[in-house]
């Protein structure tokens, strides 16, 4: 039953559960590399991201687990990234039109380019939503995505007023990106894989070091690198939706590594954002007892005690006790909930 999940902190002793589940992305996931060691770094990171006393956008990672109360076990995760491009550029390709004049021939042609891009430095990002397939019914996927989105409404100032989500791009049976072949493999010298992981565990210096900042002409690449520009993996369709359902658009921004699309949109109009209710908890009802309710994801807690439920709540601030007791609450504490 879905009743008994719940979103909170990652924790120290969650690097083995996070292992398991980085094992299982089938590679080209960036944020969720199936390295113990890039693994304790990211829990370290989030730690301190959730004890940072700052309240103001800054390079912090907020690490989240998908917990089964009744069993402790975990089949979930997800991150947000308070502002990106402050550890090491934030690189994108953007794709770009050059237009060319031929007086002569009284023709102008436009060709489609890649140029490298720092646009998106100084943007807040969610990423690394991985869900265990056993668990990909019953709306935890959406819970995932958008108990993000109420841990921003509930800490505002932390983020930036722009965000972006990437989409990992196609990557064939045996791991390989074509996008990767096609264009950034020519000249870095190592696979799409190498490259990842290197990215996921020292950063992307690396990239400003290599690649050429002259733009890519799209209409020269092999058809094979070419036809998936722009084109989310098949598991991550439905993230696409959620995302495009909360107001991201694609903004002609795509992964360097593997041509995935970089989704973006204004903080403030990220819908879950935008219509997040706070509300003061004034009753416990009973278990599945709570009156005239509406069907919400319901948050409470701040940084590292933040947990995210779904459940129901009235206008007068009524849950039920399972609710409460997902989320540690109490009479008098603040809710941020939105209907599901």
């Amino acid at each position: 039953m879905c009743l008994t999940y719940v979103i909170r902190a990652a924790r120290a002793d969650d690097l083995q559960s996070l292992y398991e589940m980085a094992k299982r992305t089938g590679g080209g996931f960036t944020n969720l590399p199936p390295d113990k060691k890039a693994l304790r770094a990211k829990l370290d990171r989030a730690e301190a991201g959730f004890h940072h006393h700052s309240d103001e956008p800054s390079d912090q990672l907020y690490l989240m687990i998908l917990e089964d109360s009744a069993t402790g076990e975990t089949w979930g995760t997800c991150q947000i990234f308070g502002k990106v491009g402050e550890r090491w550029p934030f690189y994108s390709y953007r794709i770009g039109t050059d237009s060319k004049h031929s007086e002569q021939l009284g023709r102008t042609f436009q060709a489609k380019v890649l140029m490298l891009s720092n646009d998106l430095n100084g943007c807040s990002e969610v990423g690394g939503l991985f869900l265990h397939p056993a668990a990909r019914a019953g709306g935890l996927g959406l819970l995932l995505s958008r108990s993000r989105y109420l841990f921003i409404a509930g800490h505002r100032n932390r983020f930036c007023d722009r965000i972006l989500a990437e989409l990992r791009g196609v990557i064939d049976e045996a791991g390989s990106s074509p996008f990767w072949d096609g264009v950034a493999g020519k000249f870095f010298g190592m696979s799409f894989q190498e490259a990842d992981q290197f990215n996921a565990m020292h950063g992307n210096q690396f990239i400003a070091d290599l690649m050429p900042k002259h733009p890519v002409y799209i209409a020269m690449l092999q058809d094979s690198a070419r036809s998936v520009i722009g084109v989310p993996h098949p598991t991550g369709r439905a993230a696409m939706r959620m995302l495009e359902n909360e107001g991201f658009s694609f903004d002609h921004y795509i992964d360097i590594f593997d041509g995935g699309p970089t989704m973006t949109a204004r903080t403030d109009q990220v819908a879950s954002i935008a219509h997040a209710k706070r509300t003061p908890l004034s009753a416990i009802a009973p278990p599945n007892k709570a009156q005239n309710g509406t069907e919400a994801l319901i948050a409470a807690g701040e940084l590292a005690n933040f947990r995210c439920c779904f459940g129901t709540i009235n206008d007068a601030g009524e849950i039920d006790q399972s609710v409460a007791d997902l989320l540690g609450v109490g009479i008098g504490d603040e809710l941020t909930w939105v209907e599901r």
